[in-house]
């Protein structure tokens, strides 16, 4: 990993109260990295003035904008909103970065593609989303590209962790109970743990040079329902007691208001190259979330 500079000024981060926001945090303390968190009640990044005024007062060197609208289904019917979070926000960020000589590092996500490949989709590959929020996220991209070529947007798919609102805590919770659960078996990416991307984040926010799109995912291929799947077994191996009932189901047995990309599978190879990190697997990610979920229960 890269080394700290402590002379660095300190990291804006907004969205700082979400799932990534509480694993970077961690993650900085870790690294001796000082941040400076602003939660959605701190900072209205709809608002412009607003962000113009607090990146004024803090003058960061980097803004780590993890602020979004991440409701993918609400996200159809609430489009205005979705737009004003995901593309106006990250607008307005930018805006505000380069007014005071901040780069940008802005989370987006893999459902700027349309899930039509064969093969990983590389940074450089043409985006085409297919629902409200990949659209969104996708202007909030070429809202970021456009405000300064020095900053960097990293994007990433399946976010899980031990806190939050995600897939794989919602799997844990639920198969304790006496239901089914129906998961589709026929889309296809990348899990990511919160903790992992919280850690390539500093090292896109640490090093300057480190400009324009790149992903990052743990490494393996699976499908929602294989990692609903494992998610139990490792609840059982933990001496929890799943009673749910785990169906794999096609995508169109499970509709939703939002459509998703069948194949979102993230290339990851520039990331490697430029930290030569190769991200760890996704189970040994799972499981890492899986035993702090089981921890917690059993305190």
């Amino acid at each position: 990993m890269l080394p700290h500079d402590p002379a660095a000024r300190a990291v804006a981060v907004t969205g700082a109260d979400g799932m990534v926001g509480r694993a970077l945090q961690t993650a900085a303390a870790a690294r001796g990295v000082p941040l400076v968190c602003l939660s959605r009640a701190d900072l209205d990044v709809t608002v412009a003035e607003q962000v113009r005024a607090s990146f004024g007062d803090i003058r960061p060197d980097v803004v780590v904008h993890l602020a979004a609208y991440t409701a993918v289904d609400r996200a159809e019917d609430e489009l205005d909103l979705a737009m004003a979070v995901n593309r106006d926000g990250a607008a307005n960020v930018a805006a505000a970065a380069r007014e005071v000589g901040a780069r940008v590092v802005f989370v987006s996500t893999d459902y700027v593609f349309d899930g039509s490949a064969s093969r990983p989709y590389r940074p450089d590959d043409p985006a085409c989303p297919v629902n409200a929020y990949g659209r969104t996220k996708w202007l909030g991209e070429q809202a970021v590209r456009a405000a300064d070529p020095r900053n960097a947007i990293l994007r990433t798919s399946w976010v899980f962790a031990p806190w939050g609102k995600n897939f794989v805590r919602t799997i844990a919770s639920r198969s304790l109970q006496d239901l089914e659960l129906r998961v589709v078996g026929d889309q296809w990416g990348r899990p990511t743990s919160a903790q992992d991307l919280a850690v390539a984040l500093l090292l896109l926010a640490e090093d300057p040079s480190r400009t324009g799109t790149m992903h990052f995912a743990n490494a393996g291929v699976t499908t929602w329902y294989e990692l609903a799947a494992s998610a139990i077994a490792l609840l059982r191996d933990a001496g929890r007691e799943p009673r749910a009932r785990l169906t794999e189901v096609t995508t169109p047995e499970y509709p939703t208001r939002a459509r998703r990309p069948r194949y979102s599978v993230l290339d990851t190879t520039r990331f490697t190259e430029w930290t030569k990190i190769t991200p760890r697997d996704w189970r040994r990610a799972l499981a890492d979330t899986i035993e702090a979920l089981a921890s917690e229960a059993n305190a």
